[in-house]
C-alpha cells in the first residue's frame, strides 16, 4: 500500500485537504471507498482500515471536513463547517472528491463508507448523488427525531445571534454528548463510550488534529442538515437500488439501546422502496467500530460485503 495526500478546491473554492490509499501491485484496482469521517476527528484515524482495504485491492479516498483536521484553518478554535450553509457545503465537497475517484479510476465501482457524523453526511449525499455509487455502508449512525432538531436549531440561532457564528457552544456540546457516557461508569474519561480499548481512547484523547468542541454555527449547520436528511420526500428519492449496509456496536450510545435506532433507521429505508438495505450489530461494540477490540472482525465483514456486491454488479 501506499498513501499519499494532496488538496483539491471544493465548488466554493475552499482548499480541502485529502488523503490517497493505493494498492500495491495492480494496474487496475478492483473497486474504490470513499471514506467520511466523524465528529471532531480527521482522515488520518482511518489509516489502519483503508490499509486493509488496499490490500484487499481497494483504492482509498477520504477528506478532512471543513472545520476538521488539515482542513481547519483555524486549527485549535471551536469547530465550523461554514459561514453559511455549512452542512449542504461538505456534502458538495464530498461529491467533488467522488468527481477526482471517477476521473482517476474510469469505470470502477465507488463506494461510500461513513461514520458518526460521516454517516449522516452520507445518508444526504446519497439522496442526491446515489446513482453514482455502488453501495454505502453506514456506521454508528443514529435516530435523531424532527422536534428535538428544531428545538436545537432555535437554541443555535439563539447563541448566534448572542455571540456569533464562531462562538465555542457549550450549551449544545453538554446536550448532544453528556450522556453518551452514562452506560460506561465508572468511566476512566469522557470518551468511554466511542471503544472498549482504552488504547484506542487514550490516542483519540492525545490527538493534536482532535476537534476540542463545536461552534454554534455548526450545531445550526448540524441539525438544520439533518432535518432536510430526515425529510420522508428526500429519503425516497434515495436511489432504489443502491445497496445500504448501516453497521452499530449494540452499546453504541448514538445507535440507541440495544442498536434499535439502527433497526429503526433500516426499516425506514425499506418502507421507502430500498431494495437492499442490511443491518449488522455487533455485541458489545461502542461508536467506533474500526477502533473496537473486534475491530479486525468489522474490517473483514465490510471488504467481503463490498466483494458481494461487486458480484452482483
Amino acid at each position: 500500500m501506499t498513501a499519499a495526500s494532496f488538496t483539491f478546491p471544493s465548488t466554493d473554492g475552499t482548499e480541502i485537504f485529502a488523503m490517497k490509499w493505493s494498492p500495491e501491485g495492480l494496474q487496475k484496482p478492483k473497486a474504490a471507498v470513499q471514506l467520511a469521517h466523524g465528529y471532531a476527528e480527521h482522515i488520518g484515524r482511518y489509516d489502519a482500515f483503508a490499509g486493509k482495504l488496499a490490500e484487499a485491492g481497494i483504492v482509498v479516498y477520504g477528506n478532512d471536513h471543513r472545520g476538521h483536521g488539515k482542513t481547519n484553518r483555524n486549527l485549535g478554535e471551536a469547530i465550523c463547517f461554514a459561514d453559511e450553509a455549512g452542512f449542504d457545503k461538505v456534502v458538495a465537497d464530498m461529491w467533488a472528491l467522488t468527481e477526482i475517484i471517477q476521473t482517476e479510476n474510469p469505470g470502477i465501482p465507488v463506494f461510500l463508507f461513513g461514520h458518526s457524523m460521516g454517516s449522516m453526511l452520507t445518508r444526504r449525499y446519497i439522496q442526491l448523488y446515489g446513482e453514482d455509487l455502488a453501495g454505502a455502508i453506514l456506521s454508528g449512525s443514529g435516530v435523531f427525531s424532527n422536534g428535538l432538531l428544531k428545538l436545537g436549531t432555535i437554541v443555535a440561532a439563539s447563541e448566534i445571534k448572542r455571540n456569533g457564528r464562531a462562538y465555542p457552544s457549550l450549551l449544545l456540546d453538554k446536550l448532544v454528548f453528556q450522556n453518551f457516557n452514562r452506560g460506561f461508569k465508572p468511566a476512566r474519561t469522557d470518551l468511554d463510550w466511542i471503544s472498549r480499548d482504552p488504547v484506542e481512547v487514550d490516542k483519540f484523547l492525545a490527538d493534536p488534529l482532535r476537534g476540542k468542541i463545536g461552534s454554534a454555527g455548526y450545531f445550526h449547520d448540524f441539525f438544520s442538515g439533518l432535518l432536510v436528511m430526515n425529510n420522508v420526500e428526500n429519503i425516497q428519492s434515495t436511489p432504489k437500488d443502491l445497496p445500504l449496509h448501516f453497521i452499530s456496536g449494540t452499546a453504541d450510545p448514538v445507535g440507541g439501546k440495544d442498536g434499535k435506532g439502527i433497526v429503526q433507521i433500516c426499516k425506514a429505508y425499506q418502507q421507502a422502496g430500498l431494495l437492499n438495505v442490511s443491518c449488522k450489530l455487533y455485541e458489545g461494540a461502542r461508536h467506533e467500530l474500526l477502533n473496537e477490540t473486534n475491530k479486525d472482525e468489522v474490517a473483514q465483514d465490510i471488504i467481503e460485503w463490498i466483494f458481494a456486491r461487486l458480484e452482483s454488479l
